[in-house]
């Protein structure tokens, strides 16, 4: 059974930074690609990172030089290092381990 299960996440001033976790049991970890995602209320969810088995990445041009996204693969775990946060990154931060394993979420809040 899959178990994916994010934290990291909390209120941060705008230009801050906040490294977010996420854990992912069940299977072996490091054949799959793992992602990023946030919402907002009344918007659908999008994606903020992606990064594959051999370590390729991917990022949503909003992000792109402000957040990185890597991975420890005998932790079982991906980050994403979130640096110069501004307010419209608010939103909760959902990881999904490939094909389709989410997390319950983690709140990001930025404050102006």
């Amino acid at each position: 059974q899959v178990q994916v299960v994010e934290s990291g996440g909390g209120l941060v001033q705008a230009g801050g930074s906040l490294r977010l976790s996420c854990a992912a049991s069940g299977g072996i970890f490091g054949l799959y690609s793992m992602g990023w995602y946030r919402q907002v209320p009344g918007k659908q969810r999008e994606l903020v990172a992606t990064i594959t088995s051999t370590g390729s990445t991917n990022y949503a041009d909003s992000v792109k030089d402000r957040f990185i996204i890597s991975r420890e693969n005998f932790e079982n775990t991906v980050y994403l290092q979130m640096n110069s946060l501004k307010p419209e990154d608010t939103g909760v931060y959902y990881c999904k381990r490939y094909p389709n394993y989410w997390g319950q979420g983690t709140q990001v809040t930025v404050s102006s």
